[in-house]
This record gives structure tokens, C-alpha cells and sequence, in this order.
């Protein structure tokens, strides 16, 4: 299945301008909406963007459009999922052709099977599957599973991996230094306000990256589940150190132990195997989302039958009304078929690229600054002396420093997230690539002009 945007990703054509670019209209409909829409947004993770919150028209390729007439390079990519880039015409034809079939049935279509086969066909672990609506869902129904199988109730959870917004799983995702206690034991976090205090009942964080811990803690017996990402990519592409995943799969092993890894972000991302078939480590359980279905509220949880088939005949409770709705299967069909050696290829040359030309703009400037992580997704962060080990590492770069960056870098066209992650797609190319980085030297510039950086 070919590729095709709109809009031509060889485009040499960049939303910088001589001029700042402004973002005013976007601003007056944040105010405008707020009237009906708590702060203007519709999920928190949204909101308090330097310079505003924005308002978009339409996005093609690498680009997006907003209101105030911006034409924006983006590696938000919808926080991760549009690995093909925005709107790609063999999306948009087989969720056109299966709008002609039906939306929901509320029983069971073709099409999920043939996307239930190729998530089975791809990825290590996956003997079995389910599909959900959300990460977050999935996550829920892997600890339900863990549980259930082992008839134990602690879950294991490590300091700075996000596993969904629910009470029993939003502790120590980005607690402040001086709240979570010593780095060998860490005092969980709650995320929220209205947090249920009880919710932290079954649920242990550690810290990651130490196997010793881990194995000590799990020679106990009594734990049901590990749930971890297997690449740390929510907080900063933080590589698991060498033998750590191997090591974190015989520990569970011996103890009897669900492993489950949060491939949200890197299945389908880091390779079409995900993260466990990149480093060659296969979990029980592993859950997915964003890049499996590039854009469509798609997201599955994958592992061994006996342990799936719970859903069956060992009581274990899994629904949803929009799971493997037909619109969003036939996305996934569509794209699971055009992850092809070819396409990840391509980001693996633009990405690497682009990771280099950054290092060397900051390098040429004396900037202390970490770019770290994988070509499909990497982090940067400033102020820290070199790659973090786990979340402690990372929580010390100084982060008003990078703010100040990804606002210079939107006022010069390019758009990246602020916690530091940055998303590439198959149709960020040569010249995106290009325009990103003389972007990049204008903000470092600016900002060393500032005192900033």
C-alpha cells in the first residue's frame, strides 16, 4: 500500500518568515471557548502552551495549518501517532470505503479480524489480542489480567513511566524532586488532585534502570504484575541500560510474574515489532495505541492466549462499547500495511539527521544540551551533562530553558512538544529536516542572545 499526502513532503517550503510569527486568533478562540469548553481544551495534557494553546485548520504531511494563517513543521504529530504523516491518502481512502459499509454494529466485523491478524503477525508477544478505545483502557485491562492470572493484587510501577490518567496508575509520573523521597525508594506521587488516597492500595513504585532492586523486590513472590515502558519515551527516551530488560524478563519469570510492557508510544513506533522486537525482549502482556492506527482512537492490548483468553473462560471482565469500531480498524488495516522496512528507513535516515544537526548547532554554541533517544522519537534537554539514566536524571534539566526554546522555535514555524519529545514521521524529509534545523539555530541564537541559554 502506497503513501500519498496532498501535500508534497519535498516541499522546500517552510512556515518561517523574516517575522516572528503571532498566534492572536489562536489566543481570542481559546478565550472564546473556554465558555463552553473547561479552558478551551479537552484534555489537560493541552493546556499552558507557550506562547497559547492553538486552534488548527487543517494538516497535511509534516505540516499544520492554524487559524492565524501559520503553516507549521510538526513533531507533536498528535502526541505521537501520525507516523505517516497528516491526512495520508491511503487512510483517508479505506476509512472512506467503510463509511459506505457501516460505523458501528455493536457485534463484529471483517475488518477487525484482518487488523487483529496483522497486530498478531507483527508483534512478538502477541499470541492473542483485544482491542480498546485508549491507552489508558488497555492498561487497565492488562493489570485486571496480571491480577487475575496470578492471584496476587501488587503491581509494580516504576518513578516517571506514564501508564494512563486512572487513580490507581497516575502516581510518581512527574513528581517534584523534593516530594518523592529517596532514589532507592521512592515515596509515590499522586498526579491529581481528587485522586482517591486509597487508589496507591496494590500499586509499588520503584525506580527504574536498577535491576538489583527489582529482583530483590520480586524474590518476595507476592507480586501479580511489572508494568513498565520498555524504553522510557513518555518522559525522555531514556535507553534501558544494558541487560536491564533481559534481566527485568527473568526475575519475572522465576518469580512468576506478569510482564507487561506500555508500548503506546513505541509499538509500531521503534519498528512494526514495537520495542520488545527491537531489543529482542518479549513481555506476557503489552499494550498499544497512537502509532497503530495514525490518528483513529484506536488502541489493543496483545500477549500470550492463555492469558487473553481470561476474557473467555476465567471471568476476567473486558468492554467497551467503540472497541474495534469499523471506521478505526479500517485505519488500522491501513496503516499496519504501509509500515514497511522502506518507511522506517526513511525516518531512521531524516531522524538521525536531524538529531545530528541539532547536537552540532549546540555543540558550535557551547550549549549544554542532551539529545538523546531513537529516530522515530527522541528527547532533548538542556542543562544536564549527558544522557539520563532514569526520571531523577531528567527532572534536573532546566526545563523553563526549553520552554523558552519550542516558544522561539514556534514563532519561527516549527512546532515541538515542551516536555522535550520530538516525533517524526515518514513525510518529514530532507528539506523539512533542513528548514527545522535553521530554525533551530535561530532560537539557540536568540536565546544566547537573551541570556537564556
Amino acid at each position: 500500500m502506497t503513501i500519498h499526502n496532498q501535500a508534497a513532503s519535498t516541499s522546500t517550503e517552510t512556515a518561517q518568515s523574516s517575522k516572528p510569527l503571532t498566534f492572536e486568533r489562536s489566543a481570542e478562540e481559546i478565550r472564546r471557548n473556554a465558555q463552553w469548553i473547561a479552558g478551551g481544551v479537552n484534555s489537560n495534557f493541552r493546556m499552558n502552551i507557550s506562547p497559547t494553546p492553538l486552534v488548527f485548520e487543517k494538516a497535511e504531511g509534516p505540516y499544520l495549518f492554524d487559524v492565524d494563517g501559520n503553516k507549521l513543521i510538526d513533531y507533536y504529530l498528535g502526541m505521537g501517532p501520525m507516523i505517516l504523516g497528516h491526512n495520508p491518502q491511503a487512510l483517508s481512502d479505506a476509512v472512506t470505503e467503510q463509511m459506505k459499509h457501516g460505523i458501528l454494529f455493536g457485534g463484529q466485523s471483517k475488518v477487525e479480524a484482518e487488523a487483529a491478524r496483522l497486530v498478531c503477525e507483527m508483534v512478538p508477544c502477541a499470541e492473542r489480542m483485544r482491542f480498546a478505545s485508549s491507552g489508558s483502557e488497555a492498561d487497565q485491562a492488562a493489570l485486571r489480567l496480571a491480577r487475575a492470572a496470578t492471584g496476587r493484587q501488587i503491581i509494580i510501577k516504576f518513578e516517571g513511566h506514564y501508564h494512563g490518567w486512572f487513580d490507581n496508575v497516575l502516581w510518581s509520573t512527574a513528581p517534584p524532586l523534593d516530594a518523592a523521597g529517596p532514589a532507592d525508594k521512592p515515596v509515590p506521587f499522586a498526579g491529581s488532585k481528587g485522586q482517591l488516597p486509597q487508589s496507591i492500595d496494590g500499586l509499588e513504585v520503584l525506580p527504574w534502570n536498577n535491576l538489583e532492586l527489582l529482583q530483590q523486590r520480586l524474590a518476595k513472590g507476592d507480586v501479580a504484575g511489572v508494568i513498565m515502558e520498555a524504553s522510557m519515551c513518555n518522559a525522555g527516551a531514556i535507553h534501558p541500560a544494558a541487560g536491564y530488560l533481559e534481566g527485568v524478563r527473568e526475575a519475572c519469570t522465576k518469580a512468576g510474574t506478569i510482564l507487561i510492557f506500555d508500548e503506546v508510544i513505541t509499538g509500531f513506533r521503534l519498528g512494526a515489532g514495537g520495542a520488545q522486537a527491537h531489543f529482542g525482549v518479549t513481555p506476557d502482556l503489552a499494550t498499544f495505541g497512537k502509532a497503530i492506527a495514525n490518528g483513529f482512537p484506536v488502541a489493543a492490548i496483545a500477549g500470550r492466549a492463555d492469558l487473553l483468553d481470561m476474557f473467555v473462560s476465567g471471568g476476567v471482565v473486558h468492554g467497551g462499547t467503540y472497541n474495534s469500531q469499523p471506521l478505526a480498524m479500517a485505519a488500522t488495516v491501513a496503516t499496519l500495511k504501509s509500515l514497511t522496512p522502506e518507511l522506517y528507513a526513511t525516518i531512521d535516515r531524516n531522524g538521525t539527521r536531524l538529531m545530528e544537526g541539532m547536537r552540532a548547532v549546540f555543540e558550535k554554541v557551547g550549549v549544554k544540551a542532551v539529545v538523546t533517544g531513537y529516530p522515530q522519537v527522541f528527547h532533548v534537554a538542556f542543562g544536564i551533562d549527558g544522557p539520563a539514566h532514569d526520571y531523577r536524571d531528567l527532572a534536573r534539566s532546566d526545563k523553563k530553558a526549553y520552554v523558552a526554546f519550542t516558544t522561539a522555535l514556534l514563532q519561527r514555524g516549527v512546532r515541538a512538544l515542551e516536555r522535550g519529545a520530538w516525533f517524526m514521521s515518514v513525510t518529514h524529509d530532507e528539506a523539512v529536516v533542513d528548514a527545522t534545523l535553521v530554525a533551530v539555530e535561530g532560537a539557540v541564537a536568540e536565546l544566547r542572545e537573551r541570556g537564556i541559554l
